[in-house]
């Protein structure tokens, strides 16, 4: 009786092993055609294609194409973060660390930002007033960058690296403005030169606080 118990557990775990490989799966690989098609401009066909997997496949693991997008957009928002925190991670102050943002943004084309670019502005630009709950992670995802952005402000200053009295969340958001634009600009223009012009104007900016 204890072995047949033990037998079921067993493959009960195996079965929601199966089950959490299948929704990663699902989401990493649905996560690029989000980031670059867009909510509305990404079809079921699309899903599959890209997944290998069938239609009942697919909503077997999700309730519809929203909760998939919701988490689509979480795995790139974290995929852009890591690449962020592990350069600041070799960086010992505050203005190198926000100076890592001009760094990766200049060599945008090579780094391994999310294919489609930012996954912040996608979201917002597309979602708008037509999916509230993909424009609140968005703008939730947003408001934290800046959180952070002021954090290493406040710290700088309190460690002698930025001029006392900065106004940061103003700082923070010509900043968050600064990236966000320069991406968008290289997306419409496909010219890399343009995010390395901004870059520089960010860096200067930067370096005079």
């Amino acid at each position: 009786m204890v072995y047949f118990v033990l037998s079921l557990q067993r493959n009960s775990n195996d079965m929601l092993s199966k089950a959490e490989k299948t929704k990663e799966l699902i989401i990493e690989r649905t996560a690029e055609i989000f980031n670059t098609k867009g909510f509305a401009g990404t079809s079921l066909n699309d899903m599959t294609d890209v997944t290998g997997l069938t239609k009942g496949s697919i909503y077997g693991n999700f309730k519809n194409k929203d909760e998939v997008a919701l988490e689509a957009f979480k795995f790139n928002l974290r995929t852009m973060n890591q690449l962020f925190s592990a350069e600041m991670a070799k960086k010992n102050t505050n203005r190198e660390k926000l100076l890592v943002y001009t760094e990766m943004l200049s060599n945008f084309s090579e780094s391994k930002f999310p294919r489609g670019g930012c996954p912040i502005l996608n979201t917002a630009v597309e979602s708008d007033d037509t999916h509230p709950e993909l424009k609140q992670r968005a703008q939730k995802a947003l408001l934290g960058w800046k959180d952070k952005i002021v954090g290493m402000l406040e710290n700088g200053m309190e460690a002698g690296e930025f001029k006392h009295g900065l106004r940061t969340e103003q700082v923070a958001m010509t900043i968050l403005a600064s990236l966000e634009g320069a991406i968008m600009i290289r997306k419409l223009t496909d010219n890399q030169e343009y995010i390395q012009m901004i870059m520089q104007s960010l860096r200067t900016y930067i370096v005079q606080l």
